[in-house]
This record gives structure tokens, sequence and C-alpha cells, in this order.
């Protein structure tokens, strides 16, 4: 491909063409042989991870079923999710423990795993993602309680600044009778210990 007809490809996509001059302004050659396709790459695997902008959360638990007379904690934990960092656009990944208590119905078990993915496709940060899963659930279901747990490696912390690899935040959120002072707050702590985690 000539240069016009590269510059004219690169242009029309606005992505592309951003990442084309990022290169430039780092000092790089875009033109070179291993960034030449970079741009486009770029743009599509943005196109990807923060493919949860355009996506409804609440629309993931609209099918829901009888709870069969379950009335005990119900939970769905390890989910694993990649997200991006709002503040400087790297990594933070983890893993995402859900816990609630039916009230006439329950949801399907893999859109817990769909709505993480929903969350963590944009660009984030881990405490808003924990309180937007609890809140969704809670408002969408109606059970009588959720509890959300989210434990991540920020690159932001290794791989930059302070640099200290290995370091873990978790966050919690909860509703509820996990939150409620009029109820026995045993919840929480069953959750806890059914997770085998330190509270």
């Amino acid at each position: 491909m000539n240069t016009k007809l590269k510059e004219q490809s690169v242009a029309a996509d606005p992505i592309e063409r951003h990442f084309y001059e990022i290169i430039q302004l780092i000092g790089e050659n875009p033109e070179r042989e291993g960034l030449l396709e970079t741009p486009k790459r770029i743009a599509k695997m943005y196109r990807e991870i923060f493919s949860g902008l355009h996506e409804n959360p609440e629309d993931i638990l609209q099918k829901t079923f009888p709870a069969e007379g379950t009335k005990d904690i119900i939970i769905v934990q390890d989910i694993p999710f990649y997200s991006v960092c709002e503040h400087h656009f790297v990594p933070f990944f983890g893993k995402v423990h859900i816990g609630y208590i039916p009230n006439e119905r329950i949801v399907g078990l893999s859109k817990f795993a769909r709505l993480v993915d929903v969350f963590a496709r944009r660009p984030q940060v881990q405490e808003r993602i924990t309180n937007e899963i609890v809140n969704t659930i809670q408002k969408v279901v109606n059970p009588l309680g959720v509890i959300c747990v989210v434990e991540a490696e920020h690159l932001c912390m290794t791989m930059r600044g302070i640099k200290k690899p290995g370091s873990l935040t978790r966050t919690i959120a909860k509703s509820g009778v996990f939150a409620s002072d009029k109820f026995p707050n045993d919840y929480e702590e069953r959750f806890f210990k059914m997770l085998n985690k330190e509270r």
C-alpha cells in the first residue's frame, strides 16, 4: 500500500488515526514494519475491551426462574475478569465472588459472569465495578440481599509508579440483609466461610 492510501485508511478510523499519532509522539516510527498494523490492531482491541459501554447490564438479568424453595445463600465465586483502569488506561484483573439470597426468583448462573463482563469492559475503577454489580442485581432481581467481593491486581501499581508486583486490592459491596442492622449479621460471616476467605 502506498503512503497516500495508507494515510487514507488510517484517517478512516479515528482510533487508528490517533494511535498512529501517539506512536509518532512517543518517538517511534509508525511506518516501521513491526508497527504498520499496530493502530489497526489497537482500534479492534479497544472496541472489544470497551464493548460493555454499548450494553445494558440490566438486560442480562431479565430472565429469572422460580427459586424452588431456595432460601439460603447462593454463591458464584472465582469469576475471572479483565478491565482497564480509567486513570492510566492499563489493565487490572482478578476474580469476582457474588452471593445472594433469593426472594422467590433465581437467576441463571452464567448471567452473573456476563454481568461481570459488561461492567469490566469499560474504563473502570474497582470500587465502581463492585458497587455496580450489587446495585444491578438488587434492582433487577430484587433478592433479599446481595454481596460482592472483587479481588484484583492493578498494573498501574505493578508495572509503573510504585511498582509493587503481587499487590492485591479487595473491595466489597452489599445490600439487603447483608447490609441491614435489622437482621442477624451472620449472613456476611457465612458468605466468607463458604468462600473460605478471611474477612
